[in-house]
């Protein structure tokens, strides 16, 4: 079974900044689009971000000029850096790995609350 392994969440105040990693056992070779998602607390999955196999990247509105993704050397591990972060960006955020051959693998999720 192909594994996704998050980490990096946490709490924080409104304009901190987290980190989060993902790691998969998905060979390299076989990945197409790496994923974050959010469920919110009103139970909302919103796509965040993405980084296709090519490099391109897309962000929710929200999320530009503040959330960052990247997956050095093409490698096995995509990261998801948030800056200015807002109360709004409170949620569970998921890991995916989508195959050459459009099988999607999820993490298990790491909480993100933004709070004062």
């Amino acid at each position: 079974q192909v594994q996704v392994a998050e980490s990096g969440g946490g709490l924080v105040q409104p304009g901190g900044s987290l980190r989060l990693s993902c790691t998969t056992s998905l060979g390299v070779s076989f990945i197409d689009l790496m994923r974050w998602y959010r469920r919110t607390p009103g139970n909302q999955r919103d796509l965040v971000a993405s980084i296709s196999r090519n490099g391109a990247v897309d962000y929710v509105d929200s999320g530009k000029g503040r959330f960052t993704i990247s997956r050095p050397g093409a490698g096995d591990t995509v990261y998801l850096q948030m800056d200015s972060l807002k109360p709004d960006d409170t949620g569970v955020y998921y890991c995916t790995v989508s195959s050459i051959v459009d099988e999607t693998h999820w993490g298990q999720g790491t909480q993100v609350t933004v709070s004062s």
